[in-house]
C-alpha cells in the first residue's frame, strides 16, 4: 500500500510538471506573432501623404526630385512589432532602409519615405516591407525623367 501511494504521488507530481510546462509554452494570446497578430494589408506608394499617414497622391511613376512615400496599412494588435522598409535600385543596390517600432491596435498606417535633393537616377526601384524581420510585400515603381 505504501508503495502504491509513492507511485501515485510520483505520477501526480509528474503530471503536474508536464501540465505546467505545456501551459507555459502555449500562448494565452497571439500578440506579436507574425502572420496571425499583425498583418500588412496594403502598401501604397505616392508623392504626398496625409496626417492619417495615408497616401493622398498615389502613383508608381515618380520624377527625379519627388519625395517617394510608402504607406503601410496593418491590421491586428501587438505590444511590439517592427516594420522595416528596404528601398532598392534596379541592380539590387540598397538606396535606403528604415525601421519603425509600432504597437498597433487594430487597423493602423505607418509611413516611410525617401528623398534625394539632387534627384533620383531614372530607372526601376522597389520597396520591400518586413514585419518582425520577415518579408511580407514588395512594391515596384519607376523614376522617369521630367
Amino acid at each position: 500500500m505504501r508503495h502504491l501511494n509513492r507511485v501515485s504521488l510520483s505520477l501526480c507530481v509528474a503530471l503536474l510538471m508536464v501540465n505546467t510546462a505545456c501551459r507555459d509554452k502555449t500562448p494565452s494570446d497571439t500578440t506579436g506573432t507574425v502572420g496571425s497578430a499583425v498583418k500588412v494589408t496594403d502598401v501604397t506608394l505616392g508623392r504626398a501623404i496625409g496626417s492619417d499617414k495615408a497616401v493622398t497622391d498615389p502613383t508608381d511613376n515618380f520624377r527625379p526630385n519627388d519625395t517617394i512615400y510608402a504607406s503601410v496599412a496593418t491590421d491586428g494588435s501587438s505590444a511590439s512589432t517592427t516594420l522595416r522598409a528596404r528601398w532598392t535600385y534596379e541592380d539590387g543596390q540598397t538606396v535606403d532602409e528604415s525601421t519603425r517600432a509600432i504597437a498597433p491596435n487594430n487597423r493602423e498606417r505607418t509611413e516611410f519615405h525617401i528623398s534625394k535633393p539632387d534627384g533620383w537616377p531614372t530607372g526601376k526601384y522597389q520597396v520591400e516591407v518586413f514585419v518582425d524581420g520577415r518579408s511580407v510585400e514588395t512594391k515596384k515603381f519607376e523614376v522617369k525623367a521630367n
